[in-house]
């Protein structure tokens, strides 16, 4: 069965997965450190998609999905972080969210472009 495209879904598998790969993470302070801004950053788009599409306007709409994208580009970089200091033994897990981040920051960006020159169209 071929799986449905769902932003939603994929929001919510990379903060599940985000969550349980920073439970993995070493115990020193600064891998601490870097769960906490972590986990604050890839849950916070989930969240975010849920209020932007339930936006009261396009300008709405567009902020929003704006700070999403700023959340998804801040846990792609702490995910590179972990992966270049080593904070987690087997870093494994981290590759394959370090590339749906990334294809996440792609759709953002193309969703914020769309709806912003739908944006300029007179109605």
């Amino acid at each position: 069965m071929e799986k449905k495209y769902d932003l939603e879904e994929r929001l919510l598998d990379t903060a599940t997965d985000t969550i349980r790969a920073v439970e993995k993470l070493n115990k020193t302070y600064a891998a601490q450190h870097v769960a906490k801004q972590l986990i604050r950053s890839a849950t916070a788009p989930m969240a975010l998609h849920a209020e932007a599409r339930a936006a009261e306007s396009k300008n709405d709409f567009v902020h929003k999905m704006k700070i999403a994208h700023k959340e998804l580009r801040e846990s792609f970089r702490w995910l590179k972080l972990i992966v270049r200091v080593s904070l987690l033994k087997d870093a494994a897990p981290i590759t394959p969210l370090i590339d749906e981040t990334d294809q996440l920051i792609r759709i953002f960006h193309a969703s914020i472009k769309t709806a912003k020159s739908r944006q300029d169209r007179p109605e």
